[in-house]
């Protein structure tokens, strides 16, 4: 008995020891949010407050339409904060009431101006795009198996580290090496004539195109960004737009934004597989109708559609069905067409077949159509900044040249870029095997990871990435949750990508690259796995809690709990005043808490309010 005895203390203490401990989890947990509330409510402020310093400097000016530039940004997008107050204007400048979430992914946290900076200098010096801190995280504290095991792992940028032997092999082979006097010196700014000619043949190798392409159509520059950078600013105004479907690689807004104040029109797709919809996400015309006409109505000037194909980041790839109704939608609003197809030749699944635009037999217009390619994703060279434009019109051609003077390549890589697409025995034989075996097997191991903690996610072959639904490890379902659970996953070094920073409109969404190798795969998939692991324990914790709650609160509580339960969409007034009713009559609060009471116990106050009732 004795021995019975002393076993049920120790457990009673065991119990008492987990149950202390739980608490005191569940109480920094609870700090911790209300530090996060006060920080997003003290950013709100700045933001306000910034907003609020722009207007008034305006006005001491009188309203000039000669303001620094600044004021001429769209204060909507620059400061999230300020989307919901609707459609007023500043200075001028319309900033339309947004009917969805248009949350931008912009963030101007502690703006301040320069003596030494013009007001866009002063902009651009406190611009912070949404993947810059984890970005700026990792590179401080990168991950090296053998200098910095603890290091961030990156399966954020989308990088293919796959390849670095094949890649570092051909660029350094004897015919990489040449240089003619003419490479030393300025180029046509479109780009030497032997790399035109030669992207010419690739692209119209690859991308079959029914007739030979033509290298005076081809323009060359340092990469997709400073493309889509010279393409906002040949096609559109300042506070024009471009449609483009949500979600979406994010760096293309600053690209767009940053030097030409060109917006972008977000036609929001979501999971649910509703109306002419087949999957989720799907992009179809009638959503791009929907979108444009909104966007006619509400006062802004849509120039242009983006469509990426492949797609980042669902690994979308659009039969050419699809693209050719895309295409037909764009010539019926004389709308530019933007095809970006950098992720052409790393679809890795034989069953699934790219057709790029180029492949048709007649355009819809081919004098808008334009297309953009470069060797960082498929060539896994991302730090060698190269990306080509093909268009049939001249007048495109020769505006986005001109500012090939600020977006140059230099003329010895252009050589070995040309020499590396001339190579197709190399290139199909080697390379594009090799690399489409590693990415598969890389996905696949990724997949294989996420189906064992039963995360669900887009089965797609195309890419490096892999479009992840966390939602059921976000407790209210915002976007403030699936920050946090962003920054869970920073703090446990490993670097992911959410929703958010692709203007994704559902929370919960993430993006994780695989194209990486091995042992970091597996060391990334791990510290996944502990975060995972742990919020689920947070959120059994916090639900074991609230039920606790539950179960001992009475009559005489003094707070009246309304379920947590969603009400169906259609929910009227009416029941939700009955609603209400009813959780008033279930409590004693009222009754206990009457306006005599208060009187009496705050006369001040209660005078203040008597007065304000009063008016």
């Amino acid at each position: 008995m004795l021995n019975s005895q002393r076993a049920m203390e120790e457990r009673f203490l065991q119990l008492e020891e987990q149950r202390l401990q739980r608490d005191a989890e569940m109480e920094e947990r609870r700090l911790q949010l209300e530090q996060r509330r006060f920080e997003l409510e003290r950013e709100h402020e700045f933001r306000m407050f910034s907003v609020f310093s722009q207007m008034l400097g305006v006005l001491r000016q009188g309203g000039s339409v000669l303001a620094p530039p600044l004021h001429d940004l769209h204060l909507a997008q620059s400061f999230p904060d300020t989307a919901h107050l609707g459609s007023q204007e500043v200075r001028g400048v319309p900033v339309p009431r947004q009917k969805q979430d248009m949350t931008s992914v912009y963030s101007c946290n502690q703006f301040q101006s320069s003596p030494y900076l013009s007001s866009r200098g002063s902009f651009l010096s406190n611009f912070r795009g949404s993947s810059e801190k984890g970005y700026g995280a990792y590179h401080e504290d990168k991950y090296d198996e053998d200098k910095n095991p603890n290091g961030i792992i990156n399966f954020g940028t989308s990088e293919n580290k796959l390849c670095f032997d094949l890649m570092s092999k051909r660029l350094t082979q004897s015919d990489m090496n040449h240089v003619d006097p003419p490479m030393l010196q300025y180029p046509d700014w479109k780009g030497h004539p032997f790399l035109r000619e030669e992207v010419a043949r690739f692209l119209t190798y690859y991308c079959k195109a029914p007739t030979p392409l033509k290298a005076d159509n081809v323009v060359i520059l340092n990469g997709c960004g400073s493309l889509f950078s010279a393409l906002a600013a040949v096609l559109c105004d300042p506070d024009d737009a471009i449609l483009i479907a949500t979600p979406f690689y994010g760096g293309i807004t600053q690209s767009v934004f940053l030097y030409s104040n060109v917006k972008l029109e977000y036609i929001h797709l979501d999971s649910k597989v509703t109306g002419s919809s087949k999957r989720p996400f799907q992009l179809t015309v009638e959503k791009m109708e929907r979108t444009l006409q909104n966007a006619k109505s509400e006062g802004r000037n849509v120039k242009a559609l983006l469509l990426i194909n492949p797609h980042n980041p669902l690994g979308d790839v659009y039969s050419l069905s699809e693209m050719k109704e895309f295409l037909e939608f764009a010539k019926r609003h004389e709308l530019h067409v933007i095809v970006d197809e950098i992720y052409m030749l790393s679809v890795f699944d034989e069953s699934v077949t790219f057709q790029s635009v180029l492949s048709l037999d007649r355009m819809p217009d081919p004098q808008r159509t334009h297309v953009m390619w470069g060797i960082s994703k498929d060539f896994a060279v991302s730090g060698i900044r190269f990306g080509t434009l093909y268009t049939e019109n001249q007048d495109v051609s020769n505006a986005v040249a001109s500012l090939c003077y600020f977006h140059g390549v230099c003329g010895p890589m252009q050589h070995k870029i040309a020499q590396l697409l001339r190579d197709k025995d190399w290139i199909n034989h080697v390379y594009l095997k090799t690399n489409h075996a590693r990415l598969s097997a890389a996905r696949t191991y990724v997949t294989e990871e996420l189906k064992s903690y039963g995360v669900p996610y887009l089965n797609r072959s195309a890419g490096f990435f892999v479009w992840i639904d966390f939602r059921k490890y976000l407790k209210n379902k915002t976007f403030e949750d699936e920050v946090m659970l962003w920054q869970h996953f920073l703090d446990n070094k490993v670097l992911l990508s959410c929703g958010k920073a692709f203007e994704c409109c559902e929370p919960g969404w993430f993006r994780i690259i695989f194209a990486d190798k091995t042992h970091r795969l597996q060391l990334g998939m791990q510290r996944i796995r502990k975060v995972l692991e742990e919020r689920e324990k947070e959120m059994q914790a916090e639900e074991e809690q609230q039920s606790a709650q539950d179960s001992k609160a009475d009559s005489t509580d003094e707070v009246i709990y309304i379920s947590s339960h969603q009400e169906p969409s259609n929910t009227n007034l009416g029941d939700l005043i009955g609603l209400l009713q009813q959780q008033m009559r279930s409590s004693e609060w009222l009754q206990k808490n009457t306006a005599e009471q208060f009187s009496q116990e705050n006369p001040e106050v209660f005078q203040v309010f008597t007065k304000f009732l009063g008016k």
